[in-house]
């Protein structure tokens, strides 16, 4: 009778089991699908206006008036204070709620802010697409407050994939950003369903991933690694200094020019003259062509000073966008030039400083390790890791996130529960 009984314990847990996966494995393919379409336009809208904006190199001079529409449309929308991928952070601690309108406003204002020159990324607004949409979703079908926030990761995921095209650092980026120290693992099937569908989609609709190749990858000996070590402690530097321009120059704007008008108008007509100054395209939208010269080895030498600077500009300012690919542009261009200058494969400093500055703003370590792979093959592993391991510990507890949760301690098994420093 004992045995019956344990019997019917064992299959009962399998098939409550069995249920949680097949509902968390359709809804989330939906999620996948739903988020992934939208996502794909977002990217070829992107593409379009970013191409539209190089044949016509006079529109970075109508930025003003693209950041007075950005700002009447978020007050029109009674939307002013804007926390970005934070309240998304802050959807899954509880602490907030995405609001449906998010997804309209990210979409249209980030477009906007590519086709006349801003500086900015993508995945930002993508994750926050995604969060947004995601936790309708969640409110239509009626999860319940605990399930609503995998459902926000969910839709992260989603969003990261189809925009960026890593589907398996995707996976992870949504459970592992928001906790620094704990991941969610509850969102595991979740994650990893609605990224791999959303990836197949994009990739269906022509929207691939991109894919860089390292040139003179050096056998991983004691100088190379040297070398290397030295590289991921200037990035977890320079992730440091990234991230106190963008909320420094944030904090300066919201004391100085409270206005949202004219602090727009005031940062938009620096940029021009900067633009104008350096007679140089490369530091408007994302960034990419230049992150791909980089991984070639080309590099003009302050190209990583003046990314940082027109990035906090746009984004400080009330334009949008993200701030992942800008770390990667930082990190490859100040990579390919310390390459040059200790004389290491400048193409693999590049890759390698790309890692080590993300995973330093974002305190991401395996996720920056997934892309690593995703990016650029498995061949330069051991440096991959030196660098991002390295920029993970000696970069501290800054973040871009201001609601990012710093749970244990970088440096020992302690329990510290603390928002990163911005």
């Amino acid at each position: 009778m004992r045995q019956i009984k344990m019997i019917r314990f064992y299959i009962g847990r399998i098939m409550r089991n069995l249920a949680v996966f097949i509902r968390w494995g359709i809804f989330s393919a939906f999620v996948g699908l739903f988020v992934g379409a939208f996502s794909t336009l977002f990217a070829f809208c992107l593409r379009q206006v970013t191409s539209f904006r190089t044949e016509n190199p006079w529109l970075i001079l109508c930025l003003p008036l693209a950041g007075v529409v950005i700002v009447f449309l978020y007050g029109v929308f009674r939307y002013k204070n804007d926390k970005g991928t934070n309240m998304v952070l802050s959807s899954i601690h509880a602490e907030a709620e995405v609001p449906f309108r998010m997804a309209p406003l990210i979409f249209i204002s980030t477009i906007i802010t590519h086709l006349f020159g801003g500086s900015a990324g993508r995945e930002g607004a993508a994750l926050q697409l995604g969060g947004s949409i995601g936790q309708q979703l969640g409110k239509l079908f009626r999860f319940d407050e605990k399930d609503q926030r995998i459902v926000v990761m969910c839709g992260m995921s989603a969003a990261f994939s189809a925009i960026f095209g890593t589907p398996i650092a995707a996976s992870i980026f949504s459970m592992e950003v928001v906790s620094v120290g704990v991941m969610y693992y509850a969102a595991l099937v979740p994650c990893v369903f609605s990224s791999l569908v959303a990836s197949k989609f994009a990739n269906h609709m022509g929207i691939g991933p991109n894919v860089f190749k390292i040139r003179q990858m050096p056998l991983f000996e004691v100088v190379p690694s040297l070398k290397v070590i030295g590289l991921a402690l200037c990035c977890a530097a320079l992730s440091v200094v990234f991230c106190m321009a963008l909320h420094s120059l944030g904090d300066f704007y919201r004391n100085k020019l409270k206005n949202p008008y004219i602090r727009i108008i005031v940062s938009s007509l620096v940029i021009i003259l900067l633009t104008i100054i350096l007679q140089t395209d490369d530091y408007m939208g994302a960034g990419v062509p230049v992150i791909q010269r980089a991984i070639q080895g080309n590099v003009e030498p302050l190209a990583f000073v003046w990314k940082i600077v027109f990035t906090a500009l746009t984004l400080e300012a009330g334009f949008k966008g993200g701030e992942i690919v800008p770390s990667f542009f930082v990190g490859a261009t100040f990579g390919c030039l310390f390459g040059h200058i200790v004389g290491i494969s400048p193409s693999l400093c590049a890759a390698v400083g790309m890692m080590s500055v993300f995973c330093g703003v974002t305190n991401c370590p395996i996720t920056s390790m997934l892309i690593a792979f995703e990016l650029f093959g498995y061949h330069g592993v051991p440096f991959f890791l030196l660098g991002i391991s390295v920029s993970y510990l000696m970069s501290g507890y800054y973040g871009l996130y201001h609601d990012q949760t710093i749970v244990y301690s970088k440096y020992k098994t302690e329990y510290i529960n603390r928002k990163a420093r911005n």
